[in-house]
């Protein structure tokens, strides 16, 4: 067994069924359960969870995530009202929200993005939000809409290294990622962030390589996390890195520019996003 392999304790099951029956009841999609994040079941016990709009399909097949892919579902013009109403039921000050990608769509689902920003905002107006967006293939029309939602925190995530990028995310591409970040950087006064996943065969060099990159384009806060294979179809794990590892990538990070890090082996992009 590998002595690195992360064990999740088991929270508070009233307060995990308290959350999972509010998103059941609103029929709200999240990235927990259709990514089957290791965290969700103490992210639940929190009563938070990470927002999943547009449906739970996804048009692109990035190698490592668990998300269906397939034809995208016909918009939900209801969802923005259920995910508001169940963000008021949980009572939550801070949320972040993402989709599936939707390159079937005409603006790849930014006003979707925009119509649950101004839902959530009236029934919750003391929210800070923050948007975890698809790349949106860097159509500046899909990402005007998206800055003039004017949410306190813009995000998306680059993934992985130059060299692994095309084979990992077939459908998109490490520049179009930093095009999109470096947009939100330059358009909009919110604070830029993004994630990376490691242990898919990167070097450590790469990933200085693709920190610096990061900060290039005006990226402020850093997520890092041990990338977890979700089935054997998916891509291997080439390493299991090390708690130790974990710290001093993030002193490293800091240290070359970055205002706020998390990094440790169960980081994902959007865990603990309100302390980040």
């Amino acid at each position: 067994m590998n002595p690195y392999k992360p064990r999740v304790k088991a929270p508070d099951p009233h307060l995990i069924e308290f959350t999972r029956d509010i998103l059941k009841n609103n029929e709200v999609n999240t990235i927990c359960e259709a990514g089957s994040c290791p965290n969700r079941t103490e992210c639940y016990s929190k009563k938070t969870a990470t927002f999943m709009i547009l449906g739970d399909i996804c048009t692109r097949a990035c190698k490592f995530c668990n998300v269906k892919t397939g034809k995208g579902l016909a918009i939900d013009l209801d969802e923005p009202s259920r995910v508001a109403k169940a963000i008021s039921e949980l009572g939550l000050d801070y949320l972040v929200l993402t989709s599936v990608d939707r390159d079937d769509l005409f603006d790849y689902g930014a006003s979707h993005f925009a119509s649950c920003v101004s839902k959530i905002k009236e029934k919750n107006p003391d929210i800070k939000i923050e948007l975890l967006t698809p790349d949106f293939k860097a159509n500046k029309k899909s990402l005007d809409i998206i800055v003039s939602t004017g949410v306190e925190k813009l995000s998306h995530n680059q993934e992985t290294v130059r060299r692994l990028s095309d084979f990992v995310r077939p459908q998109s591409s490490y520049e179009i990622s930093l095009k999109t970040l470096e947009y939100y950087t330059k358009n909009s006064s919110s604070i830029i962030k993004s994630s990376l996943m490691l242990g898919l065969g990167e070097t450590k060099k790469e990933i200085i390589d693709t920190m610096k990159d990061l900060l290039s384009v005006g990226v402020s806060e850093l997520s890092i996390g041990q990338y977890l294979q979700p089935s054997p179809k998916h891509h291997m794990i080439k390493k299991y890195y090390s708690k130790e590892f974990f710290d001093n990538i993030r002193q490293e990070a800091l240290a070359i520019g970055f205002k706020s890090v998390a990094s440790g082996i169960l980081v994902r992009s959007s865990y603990n996003a309100k302390d980040l």
